[in-house]
């Protein structure tokens, strides 16, 4: 008995999964895809194989239901992903809105106070290496950086003011 459910199995798997796979590929456009749908139309008939009357239509409405399941994902993805896209476009016009003003003090202020903000903040630069880089002494780097910090800061708090 056992032998000729599995002979009967093995033959319906030898006939039907080639076209199955074709059919769930045309539906998904994705060779792995389809087959991951295939297979597990197979595997959840092979679970109910003794209960299934017509297991060819029992096949199909199965790989059928998977490939909704399958396109619904896409979706959610797609959703999700035009969702993401849209809220950093958001984010980023409020950081390029606020970022070139920034950029602009910072570009505005004296050379002797902007190289060592650019090397210490935006490069990341330790103060040693500022000093190295810029031939100055490491106290005098740091009372270039404590002045453009201010300069900075009474700059943004004058166009803060102005926004409110």
């Amino acid at each position: 008995m056992k032998r000729s459910r599995d002979r009967a199995a093995s033959e319906l798997f030898a006939a039907l999964y080639p076209r199955l796979a074709g059919w769930c590929r045309r539906l998904v456009d994705d060779d792995e895809t389809a087959h991951e749908i295939a297979s597990e139309a197979f595997t959840r008939l092979w679970a109910r194989w003794n209960r299934v009357e017509e297991p060819r239509g029992f096949l199909y409405v199965t790989a059928a239901n998977l490939v909704r399941d399958h396109w619904r994902k896409l979706e959610r993805e797609r959703r999700a992903m035009r969702r993401a896209t849209t809220e950093a476009a958001v984010n980023n016009a409020h950081a390029e809105q606020a970022d070139p003003s920034v950029r602009l003090l910072v570009q505005s202020l004296p050379e002797r106070l902007r190289t060592p903000i650019l090397l210490h903040y935006y490069a990341d630069m330790p103060i040693r290496e500022v000093s190295v880089l810029t031939g100055r002494k490491e106290g005098t780097v740091k009372a270039d950086l404590h002045a453009a910090r201010e300069l900075l800061r009474v700059h943004l708090r004058r166009s803060l003011d102005h926004t409110l």
